[in-house]
């Protein structure tokens, strides 16, 4: 049964400040889409009100129906927007950006994935700015050409997030492999050594800590330099149950076993999500 009450350290404030609603007019303004909004982000108002923002491309709509996600699904999403990279940048130069995140649905409608739109987003921004970038990417069913296609505009960070234990990826993740997203990130390690690799993972599916610490050992075997750990958040109803809220604790154990591994940075808490604070990983 899914727990109904949320523990006090997961209270978050209501959206509110000059600075996000400065950020969600610019956003409005050039057409774009957030991870922060779609996904429900529980850091969306610190972050907003901070001048930072995680932009997420190729629309709001997902191939992939994952069981946590809040982005909304279709078998047919609309067309690339050509003109989302200058639109973009326009945006980053509007909140005077220094560290961009750049994540999107999966496009698994796409002979590409999507790896084409992330490296004209990333070659808009390093023409025209000087921003140090962050990728998230979903998994490109494996594709070395299309992972190449990203490494190729160097970002500073390459992140794909495992986001779970083995044993329920395949209830939790749709379309997702937990060796396939492990090999993405050894391969990304392997084509591009200086490049910052990073994966993310999420507490409260139904897991036992040994199985997330099995998960961190793996990550960090497949040559992985930066993790995020965080709790996972019922967006909906229709999602899968939260099993458990861990305390915080919990999070720091985690934390200090994944940097006894030897990951370079580590965040892990129970707000935490992959992006929170994403500069500090450079």
């Amino acid at each position: 049964m899914d727990i109904q009450v949320r523990p006090s350290w997961l209270k978050i404030k209501a959206p509110r400040g000059d600075n996000f609603e400065h950020v969600k007019q610019v956003i409005a303004q050039e057409r774009l889409h957030t991870v922060c909004a779609s996904a429900a982000c529980p850091n969306m108002a610190e972050c907003w009100n901070s001048g930072t923002a995680t932009f997420m491309i190729l629309g709001n709509q997902c191939t992939r129906a994952c069981r946590f996600c809040n982005v909304a699904t279709s078998k047919r999403p609309l067309p690339v927007d050509l003109d989302e990279p200058s639109r973009l940048l326009n945006a980053v130069i509007k909140m005077r950006l220094k560290h961009v995140v750049i994540t999107s649905v999966a496009r698994d409608d796409l002979a590409d994935g999507g790896a084409l739109q992330f490296a004209r987003v990333l070659k808009t921004l390093k023409t025209h700015t000087d921003v140090t970038t962050e990728v998230l990417v979903p998994d490109f069913f494996g594709s070395i050409d299309n992972l190449k296609l990203v490494l190729e505009q160097k970002p500073n960070i390459f992140n794909h997030n495992l986001e779970t234990i083995r044993r329920l990826t395949p209830k939790i993740r749709s379309g997702a492999q937990y060796d396939r997203s492990l090999k993405l990130l050894q391969d990304a390690k392997k084509l591009a050594p200086d490049i910052i690799t990073k994966s993310g993972l999420m507490l409260g599916l139904g897991e036992n800590d040994d199985e997330i610490k099995e998960a961190i050992t793996d990550i960090k075997n497949h040559g992985c330099d930066n993790l995020t750990i965080g709790q996972y958040l019922r967006p909906t109803p229709k999602h899968h149950q939260v099993m458990r809220y861990v305390t915080p604790e919990t999070f720091l154990f985690l934390g200090d076993f994944a940097k006894s591994l030897g990951f370079r940075h580590v965040v892990s808490g129970p707000l935490v999500r992959s992006s929170y604070h994403a500069q500090e990983g450079l």
